[in-house]
């Protein structure tokens, strides 16, 4: 046990995992076997990285696949950092005034008539995951993709065992999944949902991914599987599915390169926008550096209230400022800058107190993984179908779960994240790497929406500040608000009457954010994978290796 672990409000309830030659956590076993598969056949992080959401696109089909979106953030051995913009977009038919909201205040705000925007063939957006994967893994992975995608392919003909995470999500959605035949078979079978232990078969995905295996992305983006998404929804009607083929085929993941910030003597890496993370963990982190948080505790209320002013003025600084590039300018140089984070700290309250929080919407039902091999290359990754299964039905005949992303919106015309032809709206999706004298020493991120980056930078914190273990840093309990209200996990209600009587409303809840992964980097080549309690994460690590050159044995 670490020194600092004696001093902690919380016991760890997974186990770290290390070794030297290649490491992947993701956030569900049969993801992290299939990510070590690759390893095992000397493929690298890419090709782990993407076999591994391939594959959880059947064992976690409620949070990913490859009719969603998402952002990796690539760390190659030579140092260069890429980040891979999948997320998902506006179609060119889309408007500003295609949806009803039914209400112009919280908190119905993001409603609209009928749920067009959440459930069914409106609620669709432009995909780029498999766009995206395919991409990177043609530039930068070292296994035929064939291979890649075998396991993915395996799991969905033989079928898993259900986790009580899928069943109870299964059963949280059933309602709006029974009124489709295609994916009521597979999850709702007899019209009752799958139950933890029973087994899941995808026959007709396994087809869909035996087509990519043979096509890549084009099986999508143009191809048969496009075309059957295309039908799909233009079944529901003109006003209904506005994604079309050429949407699909002129669907481009855009490469872009990642903000850096710094703390206490480390290189913070993010995504840039229309991701929130890069700039504003570094702009939560440049408030933070002028307070000594070390001295404070981690158990303490004052670094509780602390965090929660600045998580509030990070949250300030986004709704002011965020959006796709290609539609607003966003002044990330101004917002990463020490003087800026300087300024900042006279924005911070001695009493806080809830505030008017405008609108805004991101789901919380996305996946993460984190993967390191032993040649220095890294991938943290954030995928997602938006919402729980996504828009809520089957393509017939594919297995595939379109995205609801349409819903990320704002559905009022005229404002900043209204519906625009081939926007894209931000994501707080973080994945993060941490170096120190331009080595990696942390990479990490979870699922979660609005709570994602808040959670990332307090891993950070637990980290750097702290001493904590990796395993430590991403089961700590965690502190969020938006400026409403503050959330505490359960380790940290103690805490709550110190900081009401400091003015917030504090509540009490079950988790903030989802399952965080991470892989911290250790001298002699180490790396130690950990997953927290909050999903179904598991660390692999590869040790022992092949034969040295020459070895043969007689009989």
């Amino acid at each position: 046990m670490s020194p600092a672990a004696r001093k902690l409000p919380f016991t760890c309830r997974k186990l770290p995992a290390t070794s030297a030659r290649g490491v992947v956590v993701t956030n569900h076993p049969l993801g992290s076997a299939a990510g070590q598969e690759m390893l095992a056949l000397g493929g690298n992080a890419v090709d782990a990285a993407v076999a591994a959401l391939l594959a959880l696109t059947v064992v976690e089909p409620m949070m990913v696949g490859i009719v969603g979106g998402g952002v990796a953030h690539l760390r190659l051995p030579d140092g260069r950092h890429t980040v891979y913009d999948c997320l998902s977009q506006a179609p060119a038919a889309a408007r500003p005034d295609q949806f009803r909201p039914v209400s112009d205040s919280l908190p119905d705000y993001m409603e609209t008539e009928g749920r067009r925007n959440l459930v069914g063939a409106a609620s669709v957006a432009v995909p780029g995951n498999l766009a995206g994967w395919c991409k990177m893994h043609e530039a930068h992975g070292a296994l035929p993709f064939a291979d890649v995608i075998a396991p993915a392919i395996h799991r969905a003909a033989a079928g898993f065992r259900a986790t009580n995470y899928l069943s109870a999500n299964i059963e949280r959605h059933a309602a709006d999944m029974s009124a489709d035949p295609e994916i009521s078979a597979i999850f709702l079978p007899g019209g009752q949902p799958v139950k933890a232990g029973e087994r899941i078969v995808q026959a007709d995905y396994a087809e869909s991914l035996r087509l990519v295996a043979k096509e890549g992305a084009a099986a999508l983006h143009g191809g048969a599987l496009g075309r059957a998404l295309v039908d799909r929804l233009a079944r529901d009607g003109a006003e209904e599915g506005l994604v079309s083929l050429a949407d699909l085929e002129g669907y481009v993941p855009r490469e872009r390169e990642a903000v850096f910030g710094s703390y206490r003597g480390h290189d913070i890496a993010g995504p840039p926008p229309p991701a929130s993370s890069g700039v504003h963990v570094a702009q939560m982190l440049n408030i933070l550096e002028g307070y000594d948080l070390a001295a404070m505790g981690f158990d303490s209320a004052e670094r509780l209230h602390l965090l929660a002013e600045t998580i509030r003025v990070g949250f300030e600084d986004r709704r002011a400022a965020s959006g796709d590039p290609d539609f607003v300018d966003i002044p990330v140089e101004k917002l990463i800058s020490k003087d800026y984070g300087e300024a900042c700290r006279g924005r911070l309250r001695g009493a806080g107190g809830p505030g008017a929080v405008p609108p805004g919407y991101e789901s919380r039902n996305t996946t993460h993984i984190t993967v390191a091999d032993g040649d220095g290359m890294i991938v943290t990754a954030t995928h997602t179908i938006n919402g729980l299964f996504g828009a809520r039905f089957m393509v017939p005949g594919t297995g595939m779960i379109p995205n609801n992303y349409m819903y990320n919106f704002d559905p009022h015309p005229g404002k900043a994240l209204s519906v625009a032809p081939g926007k894209r709206v931000p994501t707080s999706m973080a994945p993060m790497i941490v170096l120190k004298d331009g080595s990696p020493r942390f990479a990490l991120g979870l699922p979660g929406a609005l709570r994602i980056f808040p959670s990332a930078m307090q891993a950070i914190l637990n980290l750097v500040d702290h001493g904590m273990t990796v395993q430590e840093a991403v089961e700590a309990p965690r502190i969020w608000t938006e400026g409403a209200h503050v959330e505490l996990e359960p380790a940290h209600a103690h805490h709550a009457e110190a900081l009401r009587a400091k003015g917030h409303e504090v509540k009490i809840v079950p988790h903030i954010g989802g399952g965080m992964n991470a892989i911290a980097f250790g001298s002699g080549g180490a790396m130690t994978g950990a997953a927290c309690w909050r999903a179904d994460g598991t660390v692999f690590a590869l040790g022992g290796g092949f034969a040295d050159e020459g070895v043969a044995f007689h009989i």
